[in-house]
């Protein structure tokens, strides 16, 4: 067999390692545009700033290994201009010498990644204004870096621009971060993002959310950006991180199916629509393991399982992929986001019904030094408690959290499962009540009644309807300094630990919304007044939830 593939870097390279070790006498010719066949691209923001000082440690894996190790042919500067489906041939043009031939494939693996998106701006050639996809374009932002730029704006509040945010933010450049939505991090919900925006804020950093480049114009340092809302920000550099797009050109010129964002159509064998020909990576539609429905997701882990696949079934085998589930993490200074599974606008784009828990655990046990906060939001189905996703922010640990709470979505786990996960504990690692049991505990206490909550949305449109107050009462079971140093307007204030002895306050013919801090007072509050013969229900996530709605300091420009 004469396999081809297109493209390095996570799903090419992948495929090309996979198909040797399942067929050693097949002949593997993998092809890329540029000069580095397989790096870190995840790792570029980090060389720019200060964490990775060794450019070689970015490069995975050489043309010279390949060939050395798995008798793999690398060509690289070689561009793939066209396919011949119908000869079962590419036609490749060498980049060095500008010669152009004929290669024929009995299969063919395409990975020609996606691009950085650069919106059609006036003044986008100016000098200074970059895009990150490869180390060559690193270099390049590097080298302007090492200039030291008086200033620096970073359009798009995606992962790589606020990676790219904190590491000029450590090389001293003063930084700006535009993002056309109200939210940092788009593919979260918003208040999940709350903390990472004071985060970047509290890091010096200039944040500017609901506005947009419209046009770049020559500047004494270097490079003006002029904003939709009439702002200018001069700027010696100036990186593009508004998303990508996936560079499906050679698909749609041969006739394969494509998506309507661009995304190659594949199969769960990872099997376009021609039989001899498989794409994987950013450049595919793929299915979303949650919702079943159409997506695109660039992410290096999935394209290095799709990688895989399309290799086995390339070689004969049968390998289907599952779909992706999205998850994710980025770290910001000293914070960390991370996702899995469906957010909760996708579940309501789709109409899905689901229900949502918000939790604040330490990340081991409070007694051990140095435990450090984090809110998890987790979304599941109503009737059965299967898990739908899972969105966590905060200190150490939210990694680990995410991890097995994406591991309970691909086993197809509910919240009645969380509750009697066992997972290691030793008080430097977690706590004998594991941040996932909380979630087991509350979401399956949700769905038995013994728990009735409100989500602070679903609170705050209520009282926005009643013209800005609550019908209910709106209980506050902190203490009176708690009270004092915050708390949600026109509430009562009642201590928890004397709520039994001041029942006779309370009215019995409104609904009452308890909350405390995190949530775990106010259920207790719950549960005392439902016995007692009150309506009640408890604000989900209590008063820092509520915070992650409405900050009160959120320093934005």
């Amino acid at each position: 067999m004469k396999l081809l593939i297109v493209g390095g870097v996570a799903g090419g390279a992948s495929a090309a390692a996979r198909a040797r070790r399942l067929d050693e006498q097949a002949q593997i010719i993998l092809f890329e545009r540029g000069p580095d066949v397989s790096f870190a691209n995840c790792g570029m923001p980090y060389y720019i700033g200060p964490e990775i000082t060794d450019r070689q440690k970015l490069l995975i894996v050489t043309p010279e290994r390949l060939h050395e190790r798995f008798n793999i042919e690398v060509r690289t500067q070689s561009s793939v201009e066209a396919i011949d489906r119908a000869a079962k041939s590419i036609r490749v043009r060498d980049l060095r010498s500008g010669r152009e031939y004929v290669e024929t494939y009995d299969k063919l693996i395409l990975s020609p990644g996606a691009a950085p998106i650069r919106p059609p701006l006036p003044g986008l050639e100016l000098p200074g204004i970059f895009t990150l996809r490869n180390l060559q374009d690193m270099d390049q932002i590097r080298a302007a870096v090492d200039a030291k730029p008086h200033a620096a704006v970073v359009i798009g509040g995606g992962f790589i621009g606020l990676e790219l945010v904190e590491n000029l933010r450590k090389r001293n450049v003063p930084t700006t971060v535009v993002e056309l939505q109200n939210q940092l991090l788009p593919p979260f919900d918003a208040e999940m993002t709350t903390p990472i925006a004071q985060e970047i804020t509290a890091q010096g950093a200039t944040l500017i959310l609901g506005d947009s480049a419209e046009g770049f114009v020559p500047h004494v340092s270097g490079v003006e950006v002029r904003l939709k809302s009439g702002r200018s920000l001069p700027a010696g550099l100036v990186v593009l991180g508004v998303g990508v797009r996936p560079e499906s050109r050679l698909a749609v010129e041969a006739g394969l199916e494509v998506g309507p964002r661009g995304g190659i159509r594949v199969d769960d064998h990872l099997r376009t629509s021609d039989p001899d020909i498989f794409a994987v990576g950013d450049a595919i539609e793929i299915k979303d393991f949650v919702t079943g429905e159409p997506a695109q997701v660039p992410l290096a882990g999935p394209a290095n399982r799709q990688g895989r696949i399309a290799a086995d079934n390339a070689c004969g085998r049968d390998s289907s992929y599952r779909g992706t589930q999205g998850t994710a993490i980025v770290g910001v200074f000293q914070r960390s986001a991370a996702l899995t599974g469906a957010a909760e606008k996708t579940l309501r784009r789709s109409g899905r019904p689901y229900h949502k828990i918000y939790i604040h655990p330490a990340n081991h046990a409070g007694y051990y030094p140095g435990a450090q906060g984090m809110t998890l939001k987790v979304l599941f189905e109503p009737q059965s408690g299967k898990l739908l996703g899972a969105q966590g922010v905060g200190g150490a640990g939210v990694d680990k959290r995410i991890d097995v709470l994406a591991m309970a979505i691909q086993a197809g786990m509910t919240v009645f499962d969380l509750e009697e996960a066992e997972l290691a504990y030793a008080p430097q690692f977690g706590s004998a009540k594991d941040p996932v049991n909380m979630v087991g505990f509350v979401g399956a206490g949700l769905l038995r009644g013994d728990h009735p909550q409100i989500a602070v949305d679903d609170f705050l449109a209520q009282a926005e309807q009643s013209g800005g107050t609550s019908q209910a009462l709106l209980l506050d079971v902190r203490t009176p300094q708690e009270f004092a140093q915050g708390h949600i307007p026109s509430a009562q204030n009642i201590p928890i630990d004397v709520l039994r002895g001041r029942l006779d306050e309370l009215p019995r013919d409104r609904q009452i919304i308890a909350y405390c801090q995190v949530g775990m007072r106010g259920y207790l509050a719950t549960r005392i007044l439902r016995q007692s013969g009150f309506d009640v229900v408890n604000l989900s996530g209590g008063y820092k939830t509520y915070e992650l709605f409405r900050p009160r300091a959120l320093n934005q420009s």
